[in-house]
C-alpha cells in the first residue's frame, strides 16, 4: 500500500519536522487520541471505506487511519508553533517601536525631497507635529529660506553629512537642532536624526 506523502513546512530543519511528526504520534497515543478531530476529506474517507469493507484491507484502513491522524495531530502543532512565533514576533516588534520612540533623538525617514515617511515620537515633538501628522509633511517647511536650501542639497548628496539647522525660526518657541542626513536601505530615501541643541550652546 502506497504511503501518504508527509506535510512539511518550507525551510524547516528535517530534524525538527521528525520531531513534529513524533510529538504527534505520542499525542495520538496518548489520552489526547481521544480527543483529537476526525481525520478530514471526503476522498480519504471514501478510501477507508472501502477498505474496511473488505477483511482483507481491513488492517491497510486502520494504518491509513492512523496516517490520517497523525498527519492531522502534526498540522495542528505545526500551527501552534507558527501562531506561537507570530506571537514573539509581535511582541519584539511592539518593544522595538516603544524603543525607537522612546529615544532622546529624532528620528526620520524621508524621501529626496524631505518629505516625511516616517518619524517617533521625539522628532514628532521637535517639529511641532501633532500626533499623526507627520507623515506627507516637508521638513523643509519648519525651516527658513537658507537652512532648506542646505538641507534639500544634503538629501540630494548619496553622502553622509551633518548640519546646524534652526526650526520654526520667526515663531515663538524656535528651537536649533543638530541634524544627520545619511542614506536609508530603501533606494530613494534618506534617514534625518535631529538632536535638539540646548540655548546658548
Amino acid at each position: 500500500m502506497s504511503q501518504l506523502s508527509e506535510p512539511g513546512v518550507e525551510g524547516m530543519d528535517p530534524q525538527a519536522l521528525f520531531a513534529l511528526r513524533r510529538r504527534a504520534a505520542e499525542r495520538l497515543a496518548g489520552p489526547a487520541a481521544a480527543a483529537a478531530p476526525a481525520a478530514g476529506i471526503a476522498d480519504a474517507l471514501s478510501v477507508l471505506h472501502a477498505l474496511a469493507s473488505s477483511p482483507a484491507t481491513a488492517p491497510d484502513a486502520l494504518a491509513l487511519l492512523h496516517e490520517l491522524q497523525v498527519n492531522q495531530v502534526e498540522l495542528d502543532l505545526q500551527a501552534q508553533e507558527l501562531r506561537s512565533t507570530r506571537d514573539e514576533l509581535e511582541s519584539a516588534l511592539r518593544l522595538q517601536s516603544a524603543r525607537r520612540d522612546a529615544l532622546p533623538v529624532g528620528c526620520l525617514v524621508v524621501d529626496a525631497e524631505g518629505v516625511v515617511l516616517e518619524l517617533n515620537e521625539t522628532a514628532a515633538r521637535l517639529l511641532g507635529l501633532p500626533a499623526g501628522e507627520g507623515p506627507a509633511h516637508p521638513v523643509g517647511q519648519l525651516l527658513g529660506d537658507e537652512d532648506r536650501q542646505r538641507l534639500d542639497a544634503a538629501l540630494r548628496r548619496p553622502r553622509a553629512e551633518a548640519l546646524d539647522l534652526l526650526l520654526h525660526p520667526g515663531g515663538p518657541a524656535p528651537q536649533r537642532v543638530m541634524a544627520s542626513v545619511a542614506p536609508d536601505v530603501e533606494p530613494g530615501h534618506r534617514l534625518l536624526c535631529l538632536v535638539a541643541v540646548a540655548p546658548g550652546r
